[in-house]
């Protein structure tokens, strides 16, 4: 399976972009009063997009044998891919007043940088690493 790993990555990577791309269009648009965002097909898609990524992201994992709760890096992308997840809700929907979704938007889209940084340095400083060094 190691053989397709160049390919599942890609697709993870792009998975990655997609569905970043998409909170920040849907989040942007129900900031502005535009409800698109929340329309059946946009929510399904939302959910292709997440499950082919973390299809992906457990394929790879298995490929590589490295683990969250064995590596470091992995532990923290997880951890913050949950606080990602429980801000986007409150951005997209359950924040109980305009400011408080507004501010749950931009601390998700913080969170999925820095996800990102994680997984680009390998560590779980992430972007702080090389502050760290």
């Amino acid at each position: 399976m190691i053989e397709f790993y160049p390919q599942i990555k890609s697709v993870h990577i792009a998975a990655v972009m997609a569905s970043g791309l998409l909170f920040f269009l849907r989040g942007a648009s129900l900031h502005v009063g535009m409800n698109w965002a929340m329309a059946a097909p946009v929510r399904y898609l939302t959910y292709a997009i997440d499950t082919t990524l973390l299809t992906a992201a457990l394929m790879l994992a298995t490929m590589l044998h490295q683990y969250p709760f064995v590596h470091g890096w992995l532990t923290v992308k997880v951890l913050l891919l949950v606080v990602y997840i429980v801000l986007g809700t409150f951005a997209l929907k359950r924040g109980s007043t305009k400011t408080v979704r507004i501010a749950c938007w931009v601390a998700a889209l913080i969170v999925y940088a820095f996800i990102i940084s994680v997984a680009r340095m390998h560590s779980p400083a992430g972007i702080f690493a090389r502050l760290l060094a």
